[in-house]
């Protein structure tokens, strides 16, 4: 199931995209059904019931709705891991770089935005903001001490993610967040695909594309730490809830690493690619 938050009519619903009908099944118009897409996947038995009820469901089609993230306002800061890729911490700082254990960062509620919202240039502020993509995990139970051999039990999903930075602001204030969590950085969807779908997460091809060029390429496999220690790790000390977002890190061909520096600019496209997920894209304007 492809799980979505969207705007149809002026009112903020949530249901499954259904792709071969260009429509979504509205799931949040039932009897009883939690206001948000974030309670539903709280409650559970709610959404178990829905696929069996999946013909019956309203549908709306797909070009009368405004996309939002699939979780449009977290209700905790987006978790992020730094330098997951080997490639990735070596173009951005050498072999001293790569980490020995999970880095770990995140970025404010506010910065989330959907697939195809604009993400904002901020010209009087930045001139390096970059593209990351990303994996990322959605938390679909409750978990604290979660041990490594049950970690992927606490999933609801998986979607994409782009880590949007601006570099210069992330050296300057010696920290992530600042660089991170300006609004509208974090693009997140176009949905949330369903555990069950994917299967292994750590064999997932992921490519970003800018105005059509590909410039990162890779595969999950190529992680430093795979989600099952991810969760390991963030659930020692800190309760993770359902709805929680883990962004689990960015491949090597980010902009700022290349030479010329290929940082965005007003009227770039970004489109993020991952096997079995989906296609996130945006326009920086």
């Amino acid at each position: 199931m492809k799980w979505m938050s969207f705007k149809h009519d002026g009112k903020e619903k949530y249901g499954i995209y259904l792709r071969e009908e260009q429509a979504v099944a509205v799931v949040s118009d039932e009897n009883d059904a939690p206001p948000t897409l974030v309670a539903a996947i709280e409650e559970g038995q709610f959404l178990e019931s829905i696929p069996n009820n999946l013909k019956r469901l309203p549908r709306v089609d797909e070009t009368t709705i405004e996309w939002l993230s699939p979780i449009p306002r977290p209700l905790k800061n987006v978790m992020c891991v730094g330098k997951n890729y080997r490639d990735h911490a070596i173009e951005m700082g050498g072999e001293a770089s790569v980490p020995e254990h999970p880095m770990i960062f995140t970025k404010a509620p506010t910065a989330v935005s959907a697939h195809q919202a604009p993400i904002p240039a901020y010209e009087s502020l930045t001139d390096a903001l970059d593209y990351e993509g990303e994996l990322a995990v959605i938390i679909g139970k409750k978990g604290k001490e979660i041990a490594r051999a049950e970690a992927l039990d606490y999933i609801f999903g998986y979607t994409v993610l782009n880590d949007v930075t601006a570099r210069d602001l992330q050296s300057r204030h010696k920290q992530f967040f600042i660089g991170k969590s300006l609004d509208g950085t974090c693009p997140i969807g176009p949905w949330i695909v369903s555990k069950d779908e994917i299967g292994d997460p750590h064999t997932l091809a992921i490519e970003t594309k800018v105005n059509g060029e590909t410039r990162q390429k890779s595969n999950t496999s190529q992680f430093i730490f795979p989600i099952d220690e991810i969760i390991h790790v963030l659930s020692k000390g800190m309760t993770l809830e359902p709805g929680d977002i883990i962004a689990t890190g960015t491949p090597a061909g980010v902009g700022f690493a290349m030479e010329p520096k290929g940082t965005l600019q007003a009227g770039d496209t970004v489109d993020i690619t991952i096997e079995g997920v989906g296609t996130l894209s945006n326009t920086v304007r």
